[in-house]
């Protein structure tokens, strides 16, 4: 099919790189996997020529930022690129962005959500009306998370962002937060439910020991205090998300970013 989009994808493991290819044929899409390694990207690239190709942030010799600045210094054919990172990196994303990357993602990546990107990238079919902008919500998510003062290297600040993002978009994930959401974020890190409120919990004791506390006043108004002890993970995990929400809701009014 001359009109098939072909993809490069710049990892061969079976639990990301052959999952992710899986899925691009399945919708029709021409998918091929490289070893996770830059300079054998680079020549993939350069001699496949796909519409796209998705890299691994990190890879051994040549990371995926300096492979898009390679191409460029060598006038060759760049796809668009989007890159996959294991953390959210702001740094990253910036420098991946002015490089000339298409799109930035963070593990674990939704299949379904890679087909339509790509396929709206390539011109294939297009983005649903009001398709969710994961990058956008994630670095929203992120910033507040730091504002509050939780540490990134520690569990629960992966649990808990993730949390919040899929509350932003679901109401009935922190009406149901034992039985749907705790569930849900720990499928998605393989782990347990009681481990991931656990971590949560911890986050946001740390977060309201050493935090700033005229940030977390800001974001959360009167509705607690610290006379009134911390904030049950529920209560936490839905006032940032009916902040984040009231906020993308005032700027947009069509829809809130989806986290799937």
């Amino acid at each position: 099919m001359t009109n098939q989009i072909k993809v490069l994808i710049g990892n061969d493991t079976a639990d990301c790189g052959m999952a992710w290819a899986g899925a691009l044929k399945n919708s029709g899409m021409y998918a091929i996997t490289r070893h996770c390694d830059g300079n054998s990207v680079l020549n993939s690239i350069k001699s496949e020529a796909p519409d796209a190709a998705v890299l691994e942030a990190k890879m051994p010799y040549c990371d995926a930022v300096e492979v898009i600045r390679r191409l460029k210094y060598e006038k060759k054919y760049v796809p668009n690129i989007i890159i996959v990172s294991n953390i959210s990196d702001p740094n990253l994303e910036r420098e991946a962005m002015s490089a000339g990357a298409s799109y930035v993602m963070v593990k674990p990546v939704d299949p379904e959500f890679l087909v339509s990107k790509i396929n709206h990238m390539c011109g294939g079919a297009e983005e649903p009306k009001g398709a969710p902008d994961e990058t956008e919500l994630e670095c929203a998510v992120t910033e507040i998370i730091h504002q509050v003062g939780i540490p990134a290297h520690i569990k629960g600040y992966h649990y808990l962002r993730t949390a919040i993002m899929l509350s932003v978009n679901n109401d009935e994930m922190i009406n149901c937060i034992t039985k749907l959401l705790y569930p849900t974020v720990a499928k998605r890190y393989q782990t347990t439910s009681s481990r991931v409120e656990r971590a949560i919990r911890h986050a946001i004791e740390i977060a309201w020991d050493r935090g700033d506390i005229d940030v977390l006043t800001k974001i959360f108004s009167y509705t607690v205090h610290t006379s009134k002890g911390k904030p049950t993970n529920s209560e936490f995990i839905a006032l940032i998300a009916d902040h984040l929400r009231l906020k993308f809701k005032t700027r947009d009014t069509n829809a809130v970013p989806a986290y799937r």
